[in-house]
């Protein structure tokens, strides 16, 4: 009888075989590598983290006010004056740094609104809804209390012409190419995203820029994803 007990590693021998990672069994096979991505690291549901997360369905505090607000020395639509013209201090230096290296490579930009009280809100939401019916008013405007625009951390960008401004073929004009190319790595998303509509509960809109953090930024940019889809909202 054929015996293959010659060709067997000796006891001592089998014990200190190593077995290589393309001959271990499937469940020993190594996980896959995480991307190391913190989702931790600030919080999507506390007022003024730059991760907050704010919809319909996730409303701001009543009256919320950020901590502290500024002007960004920056092209601005308005006199400076304006509560519209004010953003997060938090948000200033990354808005300054954009704009400037957009005006490096021939492109300049205009900041046409970004802070806006719940008030404020209040009135352009109903102006919307008085011309346009409540239906249509929320697709492209947020209601009172639940208005990224409220948390200082959103700016809508423009053009000097003001050619397209809030209307989607802003994306058509050098300065929407320019942001929907480069604004993540300045830390800014474009937060309603085009085919997103049923996941963001607004249209598209390539001018509104949330601010983030260039880590989740470059993260949201890379994977086309909005920040529901990334926390799992």
């Amino acid at each position: 009888m054929f015996s293959r007990q010659a060709d067997a590693p000796a006891p001592e021998q089998q014990e200190n075989q190593q077995v290589s990672e393309d001959d271990r069994p499937a469940e020993f096979a190594p996980e896959p590598e995480s991307s190391g991505f913190d989702k931790q690291q600030y919080s999507i549901d506390e007022p003024g983290s730059q991760w907050w997360v704010v919809s319909r369905e996730r409303p701001l505090p009543d009256g919320y006010t950020p901590p502290s607000l500024g002007v960004p020395n920056v092209r601005l639509r308005l006199d400076s004056g304006a509560e519209q013209m004010k953003l997060s201090q938090t948000a200033i230096p990354a808005v300054e740094a954009m704009f400037a290296d957009a005006t490096s490579d021939g492109i300049t930009l205009v900041f046409g609104s970004g802070y806006r009280s719940e008030a404020l809100q209040a009135q352009f939401y109903n102006s919307y809804v008085a011309s346009d019916g409540q239906e249509a008013a929320d697709r492209y405007s947020a209601r009172p209390g639940t208005s990224e625009h409220q948390t200082g951390l959103v700016f809508d960008v423009t053009s000097p012409s003001g050619q397209c401004h809030l209307e989607i073929c802003f994306e058509d004009l050098p300065q929407g190419q320019w942001v929907a190319q480069n604004a993540h790595t300045h830390g800014f998303i474009i937060r309603y995203l085009e085919g997103k509509e049923d996941i963001t509960g607004y249209q598209y809109e390539p001018w509104h820029l949330r601010y983030v953090g260039k880590e989740l930024a470059n993260e949201l940019h890379e994977n086309s994803q909005t920040m529901e889809e990334f926390f799992g909202l």
